[in-house]
């Protein structure tokens, strides 16, 4: 039973990291209908930020968990109005050409700047501890890490289907053409969702840099686990995120546990087989 416990809450702190990177891009993939496979750079950018200022200028986690996503949603407002705005309309391999080559360059920068090593996040001395419940042990690291992806579900969910916010961004998916003939301001719309997307990214980004390793490659390392949990969702839906990014942190956490040999093949096969019967993922439309 203590090893259920502990595959079970391992596959949700996984899946927290997964959920809070992918469903920026979830939704600006259905509200944009852009490629974005440099989603990752956003993410990389909020833990090297966090690594720096913690490391270098002893800015306090707590505040970074803060600063950094509100950093990277100004980056990312501005790489929205300067470059990715200007291939809206262009196609899809034009699309993702751009974005291979923006995650190249990053990688590149950090490489430079950062060195090649993965650079670790200083966390607090009291996050590093480990507490008991009942029979079984949780670093409470983790268990920040499992709260905050379900608080940010909850309140993104509230956000998108109880404020006036959510109705503006659900009319602009389901009808560009229509909201905009109502007045909304969908320009906007893409700019603000595309920071908020960002913002998300870099809080998942730096509380996943233990889970993945900060380092050059970081965008390129968690793209495939990212489109995973997109496709697997289907575009635009939050609850789909969530329970996509909880199936590929199961299957994840529970092959690593008894088939380590098989890597990653076992999630790559489960996602094969669901595509083949649900090509537009699980909440997807048919």
């Amino acid at each position: 039973m203590n090893t259920v416990v502990e595959i079970a809450f391992q596959a949700l702190a996984y899946a927290s990291v997964l959920y809070l990177i992918s469903v920026g891009l979830s939704v600006t993939l259905g509200l944009m209908g852009f490629v974005n496979l440099a989603h990752g750079v956003f993410a990389m950018a909020g833990g090297y930020f966090a690594a720096v200022a913690i490391a270098d200028w002893g800015a306090p986690w707590l505040v970074m968990l803060v600063c950094a996503p509100l950093a990277v949603a100004v980056l990312a407002a501005v790489a929205e109005k300067t470059l990715y705005g200007r291939l809206y309309n262009r196609s899809e391999l034009d699309q993702v050409l751009f974005c291979i080559g923006l995650i190249f360059i990053v990688g590149a920068l950090a490489r430079m700047f950062f060195g090649p090593l993965m650079r670790p996040i200083d966390l607090p001395e009291s996050l590093m501890q480990s507490v008991a419940i009942g029979q079984s042990s949780f670093y409470v690291y983790k268990l920040v890490v499992v709260g905050i992806g379900a608080l940010t579900a909850g309140a993104i969910l509230i956000a998108l289907e109880r404020t006036r916010i959510g109705a503006v961004i659900r009319a602009a998916v389901e009808n560009r053409g229509m909201a905009e003939s109502v007045g909304v301001r969908t320009k906007f719309v893409f700019t603000a969702t595309f920071a908020f997307g960002g913002a998300l990214a870099a809080l998942g980004g730096m509380l996943g840099a233990d889970v993945f390793g900060l380092n050059p490659s970081y965008a390129l390392d968690i793209l495939v686990y990212v489109q995973i949990v997109v496709a697997v969702a289907g575009l635009g839906t939050l609850r789909g995120s969530f329970i996509a990014a909880l199936l590929v942190g199961i299957i994840q956490t529970v092959s690593a546990y008894y088939l380590p040999a098989f890597g990653t093949f076992i999630l790559f096969l489960a996602v094969f087989v669901l595509l083949l019967f649900r090509p537009r993922g699980l909440f997807g439309r048919i």
